[in-house]
């Protein structure tokens, strides 16, 4: 391993595309501290420092490596983008000129990635409008009675929306030129700087709170949790593919064979993220009618807000099974799959061509779609259950959307790293 990195760094485009990878990465986590102009950062401290984080805005502040709370001109981190990504895919689905966009190769992904850009800068002013709005309110930090704002004025408010939304954009900017110019996916490295950010801080709370003895235990318990998410991670289903000859002209064409890779977890860390945001709505619609007296307020006071209790976690578990479900059958359709074998002479030895190759696809695709469900539920569960045994911080570091992000954008990086070393003749990080 330590060989591999000698390597890395003494070719040099290589170690120009790594250390311009890390000058962006330092000015993202500068941003990340930078106030947006009229907090009153003194007070924000303060407040930060006496309660306990509220679970409302865990998700969003993951993904902001702690600048939410903090009210910082890079506040809204990446989930604007996350967000408009995830929106468009479903889209696709939906809308016959996306799809037909998506057909068109380089060109149509291009547009695509366009509307994503413009929908990610609307997504951020409604996100911004909210949490200034929060801020100005009182509202943002449980139990904190100071003003986090400097003054209350209606130009404060449009200067620090502005600012966030600019942010965002900035952030946008920064993450395609690691694409570009360095290596691995730039929004996904960006993404892992931010989780990774949170991750000491969240692992000195259980010390803090809990001492050296649970403190190793959650060391033990969060190096097995990681080395299984990199088994589950890289385990996939290789489906045969052999193509017959043909002739095209006076050249032979095909008579390879490959393989259709099907992996464990084809939905990625989506259905984590839809489920997470869904139960975040009845904890929200709690904070904005903390006043009233209504039986359904109480039950989601009492139930669904924390997430330390068994019926959250049964309700979290059955929601990010669904969503699993639903997300890879939109990804992956198996008649496409099918048609375009056929089209280019390829059928699954065993199964003919057409409609049982996409029986076939369906059928293994929900067969091992049920083991990556249930893993991605199991996985998200550790840090609800953490909480509920330890008492540990909500952002508990081993688990959930803390875990699959690091785990899978450092696997991600990692081959296209060893894929560059091996043109070089080098020995990769994986062997």
């Amino acid at each position: 391993m330590l060989g591999a990195f000698a390597n890395a760094f003494r070719t040099p485009d290589l170690r120009r595309k790594l250390l311009f990878v890390l000058l962006i990465v330092t000015i993202f986590r500068l941003g990340s501290q930078v106030p947006t102009p009229g907090v009153h950062v003194a007070n924000v401290q303060s407040c930060i420092a006496d309660i306990e984080n509220s679970g409302l805005y865990s998700l969003i502040n993951l993904f902001s490596g702690g600048a939410l709370l903090q009210l910082t001109i890079f506040a809204l981190g990446i989930m604007p983008y996350i967000t408009a990504s995830i929106i468009l895919q479903l889209l696709v689905v939906v809308i016959p000129r996306l799809e037909a966009l998506k057909k068109e190769g380089q060109a149509g992904q291009s547009k695509i990635t366009q509307y994503t850009r413009y929908l990610t800068l609307g997504l951020a002013v409604l996100q911004a409008t909210g949490i200034v709005a929060l801020a100005r309110s009182g509202n943002l930090l449980q139990g904190c009675t100071l003003d986090l704002l400097h003054s209350d004025t209606t130009s404060t408010f449009l200067v620090m929306v502005i600012t966030m939304t600019a942010g965002t954009a900035v952030i946008m900017w920064l993450g395609e030129l690691i694409t570009d110019r360095g290596i691995g996916n730039g929004m996904s490295i960006l993404i892992f700087c931010q989780v990774v950010a949170t991750f000491p801080g969240s692992l000195w709370a259980v010390q803090q709170s809990q001492g050296w003895w649970i403190f190793g235990i959650v060391m033990v318990i969060g190096l097995v949790l990681v080395a299984g998410v990199i088994f589950i991670e890289q385990a996939q289903r290789r489906i045969p593919v052999q193509y017959a000859r043909r002739m095209v002209g006076r050249k032979m064409f095909g008579g390879s064979s490959t393989y259709i890779p099907l992996k464990v977890n084809q939905a990625g860390i989506i259905p984590v993220i839809f489920a997470s945001s869904l139960l975040y709505l009845p904890a929200m619609a709690v904070q904005f009618n903390q006043a009233s007296t209504s039986p359904v307020i109480r039950f989601i006071n009492d139930y669904l807000v924390g997430g330390d209790h068994p019926l959250y976690m049964a309700i979290y578990f059955a929601l990010i099974i669904f969503f699993t479900y639903f997300y890879v059958s939109i990804t992956f359709n198996p008649t496409e799959v099918a048609d375009n074998m056929k089209k280019y002479g390829g059928f699954i030895p065993g199964i003919r061509a057409g409609k049982p190759t996409e029986d076939y696809l369906s059928y293994v695709l929900s067969r091992i779609t049920f083991p990556g469900a249930l893993y991605l539920g199991l996985i998200s569960l550790v840090p609800l259950i953490a909480f509920a045994l330890i008492n540990a911080n909500q952002n508990f570091p081993f688990g959930g959307t803390s875990i699959l992000i690091m785990v899978g954008v450092a696997l991600d990086t990692v081959k296209q790293i060893e894929s560059q070393l091996q043109q070089r003749n080098y020995e990769g990080f994986l062997r």
